[in-house]
């Protein structure tokens, strides 16, 4: 008897400690999990047999009870799998498929009073998710996150795009190198930005975008972040290897947990194909569907602004009088006026025009609201009210006015980076907005934190800005974001948060400018968790132009036209002076026909930093556009039309830099041809260094196909 009771445990436990494995639907990626001495969770990933991640620990380090990094044993395991899916309010697909095998861990630790948690991984045909789980149970209540164990055992010395760990911006420029080269250049990439906080040790920022000497692209970031904190990477530049680090709070805790609680997923994209991550949904499929019952007023837009004028040569300002000492409060009408303010009811009426004129949805007006004089670098709570005009900005005047042209005045609500004083304002503001015609809104959180000691990317300020879109869809109110957390999917749950900034866009063009290949770096690491304000389309990019300095953005006039369709967002700004789109219609035409939402995407050449070339066609809608960038490297871009329906011609509208045109010598210099086109043409198109191509193709009629060539 007692022979068979140890038979019986033994073969129970080669089964607990036998490793779990699975395989994406189309058997390229296999995800091995297993418990090794100690009872110390671990998982492995390979794509095609080739190691993507090696042995590598799982984890939680906690501050009051005890961690849940060791002691286990596997208490059951469950495989399931999925193949539906689902279509989105708005975005670069109609349809997404959702197709994955599940492998289900549930870790037992039998020194704390048999305490349980589980681990859920998730394999795709791209990549693996995988996530923490902690279920209600006597044993387990509250607990406080001291640190994620989790590893990324990297294969090799991979080519890796970064910006340096930091917890409260990602505004830095992207630098390219081999992982063992970022320690002696981690102090060079650590520019200056206000309000940062870089990490003490070596890390970098997700989405981190790598590609190994093997030919494999891979990309570490996270989806679904709720109540907890955003996750850096530990950089062990030696042995290849990353770690998680989330950002702390004012009294260096990571995150308060409550059960039933689970962490965000963490995200590797894999392929051996660039054009393959850049067409991955993975993220988008591990957020949760939008519990929004009515989503019939959330709509993509097209939009110009009172904006870029505040940065080029000072042409105007924010602030409208000349104090540097101002409180909330204060009669406004006692200032004294500095004859340069921007958001004057006068300069929007003529804003509202344009766009009225050129079949634009909204005018972003910024600076139109009490409190600008002194607001930048000061650590106060109250600066702005969200509710009180300049004495030249008219609300009223302007909603009539706006409304009689078709077209939305943007809301514009700078917080200064004070949330408690936004949080106790917020339904006043947004019932202000309601009450005058505003349904979007562009939040900023320039400047540190308040409460203070908190970081951009703590829990509680990730809390704060799904607080603001919650509350935000209570007023019918859509949400653009600037300086809060990078993106990781959320706009599926909550899509009235139509875009976000969350990296180094198109404002530092005159604050420096940005590497030409800037724009080939993002759609592979922060575009990879959601849509992002990039603010393109500047067609003056040489800024003496105005004036003063010699600064330039440093791109074609077609690379920016390109940007529409490269850069992804349901939220797209025309953004330069209406009078520079004046001076090149022809141009102009692109963006203003250029689509904003999207039946599907066809990502057709693609690599990190060095190009980008994709089309899509438009939602509901017979039209497909193409746009195509280039790095500093002159190149042809290969353009084909096999999505077109078969057997019929259409015509192709071809925006391409010109012979001589280059991102610093004749940026403007470009050409516009007609020709017909069909699923079976190709278009081998030259770029010009730091340049692009920009494509429409539409239906017409014999009339109009009349007298063109074909392609």
């Amino acid at each position: 008897m007692r022979r068979l009771a140890l038979l019986m445990f033994l073969c129970t436990f080669t089964v607990l400690v036998k490793a779990q494995v699975i395989t994406s639907p189309d058997k390229n990626l296999t995800l091995t999990f297993k418990l090794t001495e100690g009872g110390v969770p671990t998982y492995q990933l390979s794509y095609k047999k080739k190691p993507v991640i090696k042995q590598s620990r799982l984890g939680i380090q906690t501050q009051d009870v005890p961690s849940f990094v060791d002691g286990f044993t596997v208490a059951d395991t469950k495989q399931t799998s999925v193949d539906d899916s689902w279509n989105p309010v708005w975005g670069e697909q109609k349809t997404i498929r959702n197709n994955y095998n599940e492998l289900l861990v549930t870790l037992r630790q039998e020194e704390q009073k048999g305490r349980h948690i589980r681990v859920r991984f998730r394999l795709f045909n791209d990549g693996l998710g995988f996530r923490y789980e902690f279920p209600k149970q006597q044993e387990l209540n509250y607990f406080v996150i001291k640190e994620e164990n989790t590893e990324f055992n990297l294969a090799g010395d991979h080519k890796i795009f970064w910006i340096p760990g930091d917890y409260d911006t990602n505004e830095y420029a992207y630098t390219t190198s081999k992982i063992s080269e970022v320690p002696q250049l981690i102090e060079k990439a650590t520019i200056d930005v206000h309000a940062q906080q870089p990490i003490e040790t070596l890390a970098v920022q997700t989405p981190s975008m790598m590609k190994s000497d093997d030919g494999l692209y891979i990309n570490i970031h996270e989806a679904a972040l709720v109540n907890y904190p955003a996750m850096n990477l530990n950089l062990d530049a030696d042995n290849y290897k990353m770690s998680a680090h989330l950002v702390p709070d004012a009294v260096g805790n990571k995150g308060y947990m409550q059960t039933d609680a689970q962490t965000p997923w963490r995200t590797v994209v894999v392929s051996d194909k660039a054009t393959d991550i850049l067409a991955s949904n993975l993220i988008l499929n591990l957020n949760e569907p939008t519990a929004y019952k009515d989503v019939s007023w959330i709509k993509p837009v097209k939009y110009i602004g009172v904006w870029w004028e505040y940065f080029v040569a000072g042409k105007s300002t924010w602030a409208y009088g000349t104090e540097t000492n101002v409180k909330l409060g204060d009669d406004p009408s006692k200032l004294t006026p500095n004859g340069r303010h921007g958001a004057t009811t006068e300069n929007v009426k003529k804003h509202i025009d344009f766009a009225a004129e050129n079949g634009f949805d909204a005018v972003l007006v910024e600076g139109w609201n009490v409190g600008w004089e002194d607001w930048f670098g000061n650590w106060k709570e109250e600066v702005f009210d969200f509710t009180t005009p300049y004495p030249d900005f008219d609300v009223k005047e302007l909603q009539r006015y706006a409304a009689s042209k078709g077209v939305k005045v943007m809301m514009h609500h700078e917080t200064s980076g004070s949330a408690t004083n936004y949080e106790r304002r917020l339904d006043k503001a947004f019932q202000f907005m309601q009450d005058n015609g505003y349904n979007s809104v562009k939040t900023g959180y320039v400047g540190k934190i308040i409460p203070r000691g908190e970081h951009h990317d703590s829990q509680w300020m990730v809390n704060h800005y799904i607080h603001v879109a919650e509350t935000a869809a209570d007023y019918k109110v859509m949400v653009n974001s600037h300086e809060a957390v990078r993106p990781t999917g959320l706009h599926r749950t909550y899509p009235n948060w139509i875009a976000q900034e969350s990296a180094r866009g198109t404002e530092f063009e005159a604050m420096g400018g940005l590497a030409p290949e800037h724009a080939t770096i993002l759609p592979f690491t922060r575009l990879m968790g959601g849509p992002m304000d990039y603010t393109p389309g500047i067609f003056q990019t040489d800024l003496s132009y105005y004036g003063t300095g010699n600064q330039r953005v440093n791109t074609t006039l077609v690379k920016q036209l390109a940007y529409y369709v490269t850069m992804y967002s349901p939220l797209q700004m025309a953004a330069d002076l209406p009078e520079n789109y004046k001076r090149f219609p022809d141009a102009f035409q692109f963006i203003k026909d250029v689509a904003v939402d999207w039946d599907d995407t066809y990502v057709q050449e693609a690599e990190p930093g060095d190009y980008v070339t994709i089309a899509r066609k438009a939602k509901g809608k017979n039209e497909w556009y193409v746009g195509g960038i280039t790095d500093e490297n002159a190149r042809t871009a290969t353009v084909a039309f096999d999505y077109l329906p078969k057997g019929k011609n259409y015509i192709a509208t071809i925006y391409a830099d010109a012979k001589d045109a280059s991102w610093n010598k004749n940026p403007q210099q470009y050409t516009v041809r007609k020709v017909l086109v069909n699923s079976k043409s190709v278009l081998k198109q030259p770029l010009a260094p730091g340049g692009g191509v920009a494509v429409s193709i539409k239906e017409g009629s014999k009339q109009d196909m009349k007298g063109l060539r074909k392609l």
